[in-house]
């Protein structure tokens, strides 16, 4: 029977109870609280905020924050680093500075690990890392925690399969996002494993062009290099496809890429071709969809406007402000800071220029509906803290709403 191993972990250290109230003070909110309790309804004075049902910290970035404190608590005395963010939350990562975890950033995508030696701990976040970066920390003999999302997991095994059987994985998602690098990595399990990722359906179009014989394979691999594998070639490597996708994307666009690819397959060498060379698979995690259901049933309601709260990097997020932005005036906000109540004035990230910009008079006067939801690394007390400024805006005491 071979011995347990003792540097790798990834189901935490049993030490919950002893983080628990930690937590819960670095991240609860009342007033969200009070949401969930007035069927996520809140209104004083002329002022009525709706939260949608589904919002905020996900299970697999309660499980990665949790792990996180769960690791400095079982080894206070020993350098903790964490491979890049743990998940994007500026307040999140700082808090976990402020903890003594140093965070390392890469250069150029590259992390550096040379300061590591096997007597110290690394976690690994919420995204997974690349399988490069893995057999690194392991042969450095450190301990390893793993806080790599179970839904990340689940694309990765369906990438796995698609390289094994020598399909190139098609993967919708940003290729410099930390979760995409990491699932792209997975085909090199293979030999010959091969990736190409594409951002939207306007990229996509660029690979249905292909198989449709439009393309020009000299312009095709110039603007897709850094998206695809060293050996990628267009020529060879679409003649057979599986689609996969970056988790936290907007699910009605990776599944409409999926039906285009296939279509395109389809058009251009027929039914039998397609069925036993291509394939498709839903790998949006049940967290972003819940979320993504949930503000398009909010926004169903009479809104005036609606505040998306979660980090300017963070995928998820990005993809609940495009869908608000589809019906209702949106503002992305980082934070509550963003809301400045005395000048009136609103800091948010453009949904198509991606800027920030600040617009004074956001909240129009008379009676106003505020619709409210929340990316899946963003804690309850941040999204709170929105609320609250959001009533104070209008010069309503959050306090007095009891």
């Amino acid at each position: 029977m071979n011995a347990p191993d003792t540097t790798y972990f990834r189901k935490g250290f049993g030490l919950k109870q002893d983080v628990e109230a930690t937590l819960s003070a670095d991240y609860a909110g009342q007033l969200v609280d009070l949401l969930r309790a007035r069927d996520y309804r809140l209104a004083a004075g002329d002022v009525t905020v709706r939260l949608a049902k589904e919002f905020g910290f996900c299970y697999g970035v309660e499980r990665a924050v949790e792990y996180a404190y769960q690791t400095r608590h079982k080894f206070p005395d020993r350098r903790v680093y964490l491979v890049g963010e743990i998940i994007h939350n500026p307040h999140v990562n700082q808090r976990l500075r402020e903890m003594g975890i140093e965070i390392l950033l890469p250069a150029g995508g590259v992390f550096d690990y040379s300061a590591i030696s096997a007597d110290d701990v690394v976690i690994l976040p919420a995204f997974g890392v690349t399988m490069t970066d893995f057999q690194t920390l392991r042969d450095k003999g450190c301990v390893v925690v793993d806080t790599t999302c179970g839904s990340v997991l689940n694309v990765w095994k369906r990438v796995e399969v698609y390289a094994r059987d020598g399909f190139t994985s098609l993967i919708h998602g940003k290729y410099y996002h930390e979760e995409t690098r990491a699932t792209a990595s997975q085909v090199e399990k293979f030999p010959g494993g091969t990736y190409l990722v594409v951002r939207n359906m306007d990229e996509a179009h660029d690979v249905t062009e292909y198989l449709a014989g439009r393309g020009d394979r000299a312009a095709f691999l110039a603007k897709y290099g850094r998206a695809a594998s060293a050996h990628f070639d267009p020529d060879v490597h679409l003649r057979r496809i599986g689609v996969a996708n970056q988790t936290t994307m907007l699910a009605r666009e990776s599944l409409a890429i999926g039906e285009e690819v296939g279509r395109a397959m389809t058009s251009a060498k027929g039914d039998a071709y397609r069925a036993e060379n291509f394939r498709t698979f839903d790998t949006i995690c049940s967290a972003t969809q819940d979320r993504q259901d949930a503000v398009n049933a909010l926004l169903l309601e009479p809104l005036d406007v609606m505040l998306v709260v979660g980090g300017f990097n963070s995928s998820n997020t990005l993809s609940l402000a495009a869908l608000c932005a589809e019906k209702v005036r949106t503002f992305h906000v980082e934070d509550a800071l963003c809301i400045d109540p005395v000048r009136g004035t609103i800091r948010a990230r453009d949904t198509v220029s991606g800027a920030e910009v600040e617009t004074a008079d956001w909240l129009r006067s008379g009676a106003v509906t505020v619709g409210l939801t929340a990316g899946a690394s963003t804690p309850n007390n941040k999204i709170g803290d929105t609320v609250a400024r959001v009533f104070a805006t209008r010069g309503i005491d959050p306090m007095s709403i009891g």
